[in-house]
């Protein structure tokens, strides 16, 4: 047999490809960790045969014993592929053929690459999209467990990077929580979705030989088979969609990154970092750095790029497959092995941050953060809003002169501002009054904070059974 021959698409070919060919064409070693879902689909396709008469019942064993032990080969290193191995589809093959001479062969009947190489990476998304989840679960965890011991620690609230409001810290992460509850969601809609099993569409045309996909899809855990042969092979929005989420996810580790960082640093002085989850300097030995957060933090630029690489890869794009689309593992892997790497120094990190809860405190209402009090208690008291925030504004540029707190002013200055300002106005201005006034759904009360912690447990614990319950194959 030529060496032609062997190869998948080599029957009509009467030379050799060029080497150069052969390079651009062969697949990255890390997409031959691909093969526990080929092999998953080549049971499914085996059985299929044998429906179709392809198979007797004898070869339908011998076939399914073969990829077991194949499966169980590969998974334990014994097995590998070599440098005429185009793709995993050909290492397969080739190892099944060596096995079991011209009963390997058969199972290349009524099925393409097209059709194999999507069922791949739609079981390898949707196995991976559970480990992601359950990983991103340990960071909910760590920030819940945060959150549970800051019910009642006070600090400031920022907006525009400015001293806003004081909150109840364990809100503030809580708000990073709730993030990654819809990342989580996400990923469970996105699988809804993407749960349609492409075998059966063969190259393009649907398959004369394997024509009960819906058994295929059932076996290999899938919601149904795809409606479409052609849009089975050409479509990846699937996979378009999983990198959104994980670019999302990334993005929102950076938000937390950003803050972990800034938390740390001497000019906050809020958190001190575990030694196990920080580096030191070579040159300069008082250092301790958020290198955990700042190595995630820079990771989601590249989960990012990976969404906009194979979005622009799909576009414009005919109908139906093309080999630009074998790029799309390319993009999906690494941002699975990169959120696989990241989110356990994550969880880790925030487990053992140690807050400062007396500086937090202190520093809550600086910056005048109890200003917002004062305009909504006149505003309780019947002055329209928009004179109670002049009236404030007045106060703290009073303030401001006298280089003194909101609390510090006397009877006589409130009232040279506003006659409306009574002394009664300082029942508002402190932080446990300001905590208290938020108490509606959502706000910083501790009493809210403490029910919503509850109930993103509650979500949680369904988000955590849904990454147990799969019933499809996994690597």
């Amino acid at each position: 047999m030529s060496e032609n021959a062997e190869r998948l698409w080599g029957a009509r070919f009467k030379s050799a490809p060029a080497a150069s060919l052969s390079a651009l064409s062969r697949s990255p070693e890390h997409y031959f960790s691909l093969a526990p879902y080929d092999l998953a689909g080549c049971r499914a396709h085996a059985r299929e045969l044998e429906r179709a008469g392809l198979l007797s019942a004898e070869e339908l064993s011998a076939m399914l014993v073969a990829i077991d032990k194949l499966d169980q080969d590969f998974r334990a290193g014994l097995v590998s592929p070599i440098t005429a191995d185009e793709d995993v589809h050909t290492f397969i093959e080739r190892v099944l053929v060596e096995r079991l001479g011209e009963l390997g062969g058969k199972l290349r009947a009524g099925r393409s690459r097209n059709d194999q190489t999507v069922n791949d990476l739609r079981l390898y998304l949707r196995d991976n999209g559970r480990r992601v989840a359950s990983a991103l679960l340990e960071l909910q965890q760590a920030l819940m467990g945060q959150a549970a011991r800051h019910l009642h620690s006070v600090a400031p609230g920022f907006t525009h990077l400015q001293q806003a409001q004081p909150i109840v810290f364990g809100h503030q992460l809580l708000a990073h929580a709730q993030a990654f509850a819809r990342d989580i969601s996400r990923m469970q809609d996105w699988d809804q979705r993407s749960a349609y099993c492409p075998l059966g569409a063969a190259a393009m045309a649907g398959s004369a030989i394997a024509r009960q996909p819906e058994l295929a899809a059932q076996e290999l855990g899938y919601i149904a088979a795809c409606e479409n042969s052609i849009d089975a092979v050409a479509s990846r929005d699937f996979a378009a969609e999983f990198l959104f989420v994980t670019a999302m996810i990334a993005v929102n580790l950076s938000r937390l990154c950003e803050e972990v960082c800034l938390w740390s640093s001497r000019q906050f002085r809020w958190v001190e970092l575990d030694d196990s989850y920080a580096t030191g300097s070579s040159i300069m030995p008082q250092k301790k750095n958020p290198d955990i957060a700042e190595l995630t933090r820079g990771r989601s630029g590249r989960l990012v790029g990976n969404l906009m690489a194979l979005l622009t890869t799909m576009k414009a794009m005919p109908l139906s497959y093309n080999r630009d689309l074998s790029d799309d593992k390319r993009n999906v892997i690494d941002a699975v092995e990169t959120l696989l790497l990241v989110l356990p120094a994550m969880s880790g990190m925030v487990a053992t941050l140690k807050f400062d809860t007396q500086r937090m405190a202190q520093q809550a209402p600086e910056g005048f953060t109890l200003a917002t009090e004062v305009a909504d208690w006149l505003a309780m008291r019947g002055v329209p809003f928009k004179h109670a925030h002049e009236i404030t504004g007045q106060l703290v540029q009073l303030c401001e002169q006298q280089q003194c707190g909101l609390d510090a002013l006397s009877d006589a200055e409130l009232k040279s501002v506003d006659e409306r300002l009574t002394p009664d106005v300082r029942d508002a201005l402190t932080l446990d009054a300001a905590l208290a006034a938020r108490h509606g759904f959502g706000g910083t009360a501790p009493h809210c904070v403490e029910q919503q912690l509850a109930r993103l447990q509650t979500l949680t614990e369904s988000q955590l059974s849904w990454t147990r319950n799969y019933t499809g194959p996994r690597a």
